[in-house]
């Protein structure tokens, strides 16, 4: 991996104080203060500065292993016990990995824990709006161990939300399609385990964090990749709208999905290379093992279902019918995403990975279609031999063209979309504005510079985060120049299908333009690629 080892320890060094083992208290010798009783226990946490932590909480009643490993999230129980929420629970296994957060942190398949972050002070009786994190990776890797998604230095700039952050479960042990299989009958939701997760995480929420302050009739849910696809699919799931009443999402579509057919296409090429037969064979696998073999044949070919029983066949026919047209939806993507991939993967990972993704997509298309792709590989823009040809059209393919068909889709079916376009650049080289870079802006964690090599402008970063803040408390985006840390006035339009206004993070010059002025998706030769999704 590309990435500084440095970089990453560092890192690591600031989080490895928050991982342990929460204790449950028996002697009554706690800070009551500090203590909120949930359905399913009371739970004590921490304070620092302003701000009050509680880390691994349990949202389920079992951990998924042992006979829970591969079925749906088992509810939660009324529990008067009382337990320490001091630490974050074990990170889910890891398939591919670039932020080593599999080997820097405690890993297990004991995972499904909500972390939640609130201002100390309780003067204030309204209930806060609740933004709940999603984290990208994916669907293969990422976890709330990353630093810049930790929760305090936000709530402290933003006393007036309630944070959440959740696990779910990764790579095979949550996306592994195994119905099929002789004795997989008992398995019915393996293939979307991981949005399972969410959702029952999103419902201990809704009936608990009223009693952390929060109001569960204004829920944000926000993601970044693999999280961006996550809280664009939850609103589809039946029941759902009562758990969630925003939605941001951060260069993350529906694209990241894939078939039932090929769904079991990559188990099937997966229990080949382990010699395995069933799922008793697969349930004798140590997880190590399993995720080895997971992360050398089904690289980014893991994600959710369209299985069009739980999550519809076709996620961007239900936005354009007024699935979602209730809850608003801010959602957007980096200018040059793809360098992100390029960077970590190395030159020569990267190479044969593109080579063998931009094969495999053009034998899935039309000789016309596959026309229209060459010409765009032949003039696409702002390439270097840093900066490959092919690393734009990915770009269209995860990123671009779902964002605008998102945005279109949500408009045709009478929802409102405010659409972004992101593109401060890093100082890393080759990284650009890539993939994640609005991350630690978002969650004010400057300090982390991973990816960004550099520190955002100051009141640029505030500017940001109050209209995300903005848009969970009252469904639009828009400053007054009053609430406005940069002293501006900011009027985000709704993407309309004539205008389609975007709204563009430029660091020193946040406006809206016609998406037609910056020409983020080719329209002609790559916007019907979202018919095929990404696999």
């Amino acid at each position: 991996m590309s990435i500084s080892v440095e970089h990453i320890q560092k890192a690591a060094a600031r989080m490895q104080a928050l991982y342990g083992e929460n204790k449950t208290i028996t002697d009554g010798n706690y800070d009551k203060s500090l203590a909120v009783r949930c359905i399913n226990g009371t739970f004590v946490g921490q304070k620092k500065g302003s701000t009050i932590a509680y880390r691994g909480i349990p949202y389920v009643g079992k951990q998924p292993v042992g006979e829970y490993r591969w079925k749906a999230p088992v509810e939660y129980v009324p529990d008067d016990g009382v337990y320490e929420a001091y630490f974050f629970g074990t990170v889910p296994h890891q398939g591919i990995d670039p932020l080593q957060i599999g080997s820097l942190y405690p890993a297990s398949e004991e995972c499904l824990y909500v972390n939640v972050w609130k201002a100390a002070d309780n003067t204030n009786a309204d209930r806060k709006p609740v933004i709940v994190w999603i984290h990208g990776g994916a669907f293969v890797a990422g976890s709330t161990a990353e630093p810049r998604e930790e929760g305090t230095a936000y709530v402290q700039e933003n006393p007036d939300i309630v944070f959440v952050s959740i696990e779910y479960r990764l790579d095979v042990y949550g996306f592994l399609h195994l119905s099929h299989l002789p004795d997989g009958g008992d398995y019915p939701d393996a293939q979307n385990l991981g949005i399972m997760d969410q959702m029952m995480a999103l419902k201990w929420i809704h009936e608990n964090i009223a009693l952390f302050g929060g109001d569960p009739g204004n829920v944000t849910i926000i993601g970044e990749s693999a999280g961006g696809c996550s809280v664009c699919v939850l609103p589809l799931i039946e029941g759902s709208h009562k758990y969630i009443h925003r939605i941001i999402s951060e260069s993350g579509s529906p694209m990241c999905m894939r078939s039932t057919e090929e769904a079991i296409a990559c188990t099937n090429e997966l229990m080949e290379l382990l010699g395995c037969k069933t799922v008793a064979d697969l349930q004798k696998i140590e997880p190590a093992k399993m995720i080895e073999a997971s992360g050398s044949i089904l690289a980014l070919r893991i994600f959710p279902e369209r299985d069009g029983s739980y999550l519809p066949e076709n996620p961007y026919d239900e936005y354009a019918n007024g699935a979602v047209k209730d809850i608003p939806i801010l959602q957007g993507c980096n200018k040059d995403e793809g360098g992100y991939f390029a960077f970590v993967l190395g030159p020569e990972i990267y190479s044969a990975f593109s080579a063998d993704r931009l094969a495999k997509k053009l034998a899935q298309l039309t000789e016309e279609e596959r026309e229209k792709v060459e010409s765009f590989l032949e003039n696409a823009p702002d390439v270097n031999p840093d900066y490959l040809n092919v690393t734009r059209l990915f770009e269209q393919i995860m990123f671009k063209a779902p964002l605008m068909r998102m945005s279109e889709s949500q408009t045709k079916g009478g929802g409102k979309s405010y659409t972004y376009y992101f593109t401060p650049e890093s100082s890393v080289p080759k990284m650009r504005c890539a993939h994640t870079i609005e991350i630690s802006t978002v969650f004010n964690h400057p300090e982390e510079d991973l990816i960004t090599g550099r520190r955002f402008d100051e009141t640029f970063g505030k500017t940001l985060r109050r209209m995300w803040i903005q848009f969970a408390k009252t469904g639009n985006p828009s400053l007054s120049a009053d609430i406005s840390p940069d002293g501006k006035a900011h009027e985000w339009p709704l993407y309309d299908l004539e205008n389609k206004y975007v709204m563009v993070f430029d660091e020193f010059n946040i406006h809206p333009e016609k998406e037609a002025e910056r020409k983020i998706v080719d329209w002609d030769k790559t916007y019907f690629l979202t018919n095929y999704y990404m696999i």
